[in-house]
Formats: structure tokens, sequence, C-alpha cells
């Protein structure tokens, strides 16, 4: 059976498109949303997110870590951001392979703003290999099945953390 290569689910948020944008396209930012993620260290960091920006995810599943090289791929202000992950290693991101590509679209609804988040399997590996890795790697699940469970959890993490204001913050 073929693997699944892509996932996505989406939120509504009382949130402008920009501010939601502003907030996912800070990689530092996502590991308050994210079950595996613990932040990002940015490398040439000058104001916002651009095509070409690099960074170094840490991430955390259980008691094993590990960091990942990525690069923004898009960043469409209040529309679309995009990094593809394309090394990884438990101290520093020493392996270089495609490994996947995740996706967040911004539109705009009578409520604020409708996020999606795509995850993209960009790995060229025959599927009964990645079938084997998948389910070590996640404790019997496909990695397409271990996602949904990540989005959705990340999204939901997303809108309270969004909707819920800080010391009299206006975020709309």
């Amino acid at each position: 059976m073929a693997r699944t290569l892509q996932v996505s689910d989406s939120i509504e948020i009382a949130v402008s498109p920009s501010i939601a944008y502003e907030q996912v396209s800070d990689p530092t930012k996502m590991g308050r949303w994210s079950p595996e993620n613990l932040g990002a260290t940015v490398q040439d960091r000058d104001g916002g997110a651009f095509v070409g920006m690099v960074f170094d995810g840490r991430n955390k599943r259980g008691a094993f870590r590990w960091t990942t090289r990525c690069e923004v791929v898009a960043a469409d202000s209040g529309e679309r951001f995009a990094f593809r992950v394309r090394a990884i290693g438990v101290r520093r991101p020493r392996l270089r392979a495609p490994i996947a590509t995740w996706e967040y679209r911004f539109e705009p609804t009578p409520v604020g703003t409708r996020v999606t988040e795509t995850w993209i399997d960009d790995r060229s590996w025959p599927d009964f290999a990645a079938g084997i890795f998948d389910r070590i790697a996640t404790r019997g699940q496909t990695f397409a099945d271990f996602q949904r469970g990540n989005i959705r959890r990340t999204l939901d993490n997303l809108k309270k953390a969004l909707e819920t204001p800080a010391d009299g913050d206006a975020r709309h």
C-alpha cells in the first residue's frame, strides 16, 4: 500500500490573518503550540520571515531529542508561510536530505482567519522502508497518521493562545 504523502487540517481563529501569520511565521514561537517542537534558532534574522531564511528547530518525542535545519520557501505576509526540513541530527543537523515541507495558509473569514497547516513527506524512500522507519519512530503509526494528531494539537493550541489576550493586548 502506498504511503500518504500529505496531511492537512484547518481551524478558524478569531484574529486577523496578519496577526496569525506574524505569530506562525516566527519559528522561535512554534514551541508554544507544537507537541514536538521546542522552538528554533534563526540564522541571519533581520525582521520578519523571508524566503531563504534558515533556522534550526529543536524537537522532542518522548525522551528522544533532535535538531532540524529548515529553510523558508514562502513568506507571503498574511497569506502563506512554508519551510522545508532539509537536514536532521541529534545535536546538530548533519544528515542532509529532503525530509518534509510544512505549510501554513491564512484565509480571512467573517470570524477572523482560517489557518490551514499542511505536512508533506519529502522523503524519497521506498514505501516499505518508510513504513518500517515510521512505525519505529512513532511507536506503531505511519508518519501521516502521527502528523494528523500533531497538526490538530498544534492548531488547537494556536487558537487558544491567539484568542486569549495577554495583559490587555488587543489582538484584532
